[in-house]
């Protein structure tokens, strides 16, 4: 297998990738690796989570095992240039940035001799399935020829944002004039108001709504927070595979999964996969799903002990061996 670190600007900044091709001539399909969310960095490792095992460095060794060539990139908020990218993305980090981060990525891939653009594939994690079909919604890019959707959101931000932070405060004393607080604080970062916190609320939800209405998220968090890939998966032509695990505690299986099902009714070119064990970033999780909490569950995803999920894996090599034929 060969590993090559490669980098491309974009505008003022950066961007840093690793390429992972087989040792063998001749052209091979290729896989694009995007990863999710907050400064998730090119091998799915983040700063605010112990360890450097990281799911997606792991899969593209196992799908270049497997015959595939593939990249994996910093996206400009995470990785070695985060800070100093950063400091030239104020307030222009959007959906339209990502889509020239991945534009890149693609690009540079189709340029590759070793690389056969026919057989184009994305795998993502979490948010990163937003930032390719978002991609696929463009009409002048080179399309992927089918795209696996991991930890995948079916619900908007502001559905599984607006339901976790009310469960919490309906559990606590005055809680009807709680969520009334928090919802008014929602419209306010929803109609592009200044954030003023309320005192009345407690500091992690005032937090919450602060980091969505900083400037230097803007307009990104606005436009991901109403963002459906429900909606974008209806016409999606191209064949997909959501997979998301049953002890997945970001992405609910049943709640996403369902959303995004619904939203593929009729359509023959959708396929979904639940894998018993398999946590949001499709480590194996040995533990029960009513014993992990985000904390617990969270903190053992990079760990130098976890590994991919044999049963994600397999399903993942074999959907795409089925689409490279």
């Amino acid at each position: 297998m060969i590993s090559e670190d490669i980098s491309w600007a974009l505008g003022e900044t950066i961007v840093d990738a690793t390429v992972t091709a087989p040792d063998s001539p001749g052209k091979h399909p290729c896989v694009v690796l995007v990863a999710g969310s907050g400064p998730t960095d090119r091998n799915w490792e983040s700063t605010l989570l112990p360890g450097t095992n990281g799911s997606g460095r792991l899969l593209a060794e196992e799908l270049t095992k497997a015959g595939y060539v593939t990249v994996r990139y910093d996206k400009r908020a995470s990785g070695p240039r985060a800070q100093q990218n950063m400091a030239l993305l104020l307030g222009k980090v959007s959906l339209e940035s990502h889509f020239d981060e991945l534009n890149g990525a693609v690009s540079h891939m189709l340029s590759r001799p070793d690389v056969d653009s026919k057989r184009l594939f994305a795998l993502t994690s979490s948010e990163g399935a937003i930032h390719v079909l978002y991609y696929m919604d463009h009409a002048n890019v080179v399309p992927f020829v089918g795209m696996v959707l991991t930890g995948a959101p079916g619900r908007s931000l502001s559905d599984i944002t607006n339901y976790q932070v009310e469960s919490q405060l309906a559990a606590m004393p005055n809680s009807d004039d709680l969520v009334s607080r928090y919802r008014a604080l929602i419209r306010s970062f929803e109609g592009g108001e200044d954030f003023v916190p309320d005192a009345s609320l407690p500091e992690p939800f005032n937090n919450l709504v602060a980091a969505l209405s900083a400037p230097i998220n803007q307009p990104f968090t606005r436009e991901f927070w109403c963002f459906r890939a429900a909606d974008y998966i209806r016409y999606t032509a191209v064949p997909v595979l959501v997979v998301i695990g049953k002890k997945d505690i970001q992405t609910d299986w049943r709640l996403d999964g369902q959303a995004l099902e619904q939203a593929s009714q009729g359509k023959d070119n959708v396929s979904f996969y639940y894998p018993e064990n398999a946590n949001h970033v499709l480590k194996h999780e040995p533990r029960p799903r009513e014993e992990l909490t985000a904390a617990t569950a969270m903190s053992a995803y990079n760990t130098p002990e976890s590994s991919l999920d044999p049963e994600a894996l397999r399903i993942i090599l074999e959907w795409l061996g089925q689409h490279t034929k």
